[in-house]
């Protein structure tokens, strides 16, 4: 799934080409994609009309449009493939599109009805999806209030992170895939991080002090902030900008992906092993596995 700097890179496109504008129609072309607004395909499609889509929120994952002066916002989940795509009105029409959001106005007051826009979601393998929810004070679509803020947000408290994770009783790794702890770290950035940190996947939380959970953080914060500015990690053209653009950061990876490759530090082969139907890379001289992973 896509993680904090993928959803990032598209909440930044929307902002430039969607906020401020008017939906004029809404097409839904595969009930799936609307599976979580419980009124259905055309419920969804009735109220999302006629509004003017206000600036593009993001927490961790997840990414929404503000429906302004409606108290309600349109959420977006991307799933495992899921892609939102600004388009020319009239341009080929993608193979596995499930909604057509038509935008009524123009950037520009000089732009022709020719540069005429719409907002597209793209979902290969139909995970993903849009649904309508009501908002809360701060603005959050209700359905993630639960969410932490993610370490990139300047709200984020690394004191009671640090003390949630030594309450937590559980593994490093599972703590950074928690939402409820920390949003937005998947499982390449956990990945990441951790060989960056020389912290094996599976050591107990209880054993953190500040100082390593500090450290930890720092390189949170580094590996998205480096996956950001080249936008992202996309592989086999999913996770693209909103104009179809991938991002380079797969060039840049340490660890994800690296089975059996030399570490970068240590020349030590690194290995992959299956971890909670996923697969977890590390280094094994790097990053020793505690006694009772061993």
């Amino acid at each position: 799934m896509p993680e904090l700097p993928e959803v990032e890179i598209v909440r930044r496109g929307l902002e430039r080409w969607v906020a401020h504008r008017s939906v004029a129609d809404v097409e839904v072309l595969h009930p799936r994609a609307v599976r979580r607004h419980l009124a259905g395909a055309e419920d969804f499609a009735l109220r999302v009309q006629g509004h003017r889509l206000g600036l593009p929120g993001r927490r961790g994952k997840y990414l929404w449009l503000p429906l302004e002066d409606s108290g309600q916002a349109v959420l977006a989940h991307l799933g495992m493939s899921g892609q939102l795509l600004v388009q020319p009105v009239g341009a080929p029409t993608e193979k596995h599109l499930r909604i057509r959001v038509r935008l009524a106005d123009t950037l520009t007051p000089a732009a022709s009805a020719a540069d005429a826009t719409e907002l597209r979601f793209v979902d290969q393998r139909t995970f993903g999806g849009l649904s309508l929810h009501d908002t809360t004070p701060d603005g959050l679509p209700d359905v993630i209030a639960h969410i932490a803020r993610d370490p990139l947000d300047p709200l984020f408290d690394d004191e009671a992170f640090h003390q949630a994770l030594r309450r937590k009783r559980t593994t490093i790794k599972r703590a950074l895939l928690d939402q409820s702890l920390i949003s937005g770290v998947g499982n390449i950035y956990a990945d990441e991080a951790l060989w960056r940190s020389r912290v094996h996947y599976e050591r107990p939380t209880a054993t953190f002090t500040r100082p390593g959970t500090a450290e930890l953080l720092t390189h949170v914060r580094e590996v998205m902030n480096e996956a950001l500015a080249v936008g992202g990690t996309s592989f086999d053209s999913l996770y693209v900008n909103v104009n179809g653009e991938s991002g380079y950061f797969d060039r840049s990876l340490d660890a994800y992906g690296r089975e059996g490759l030399p570490c970068r530090r240590c020349a030590t082969p690194l290995r992959r092993r299956p971890w909670m139907n996923r697969s977890s890379y590390y280094c094994p001289k790097c990053q020793r596995a505690p006694r009772a992973a061993s």
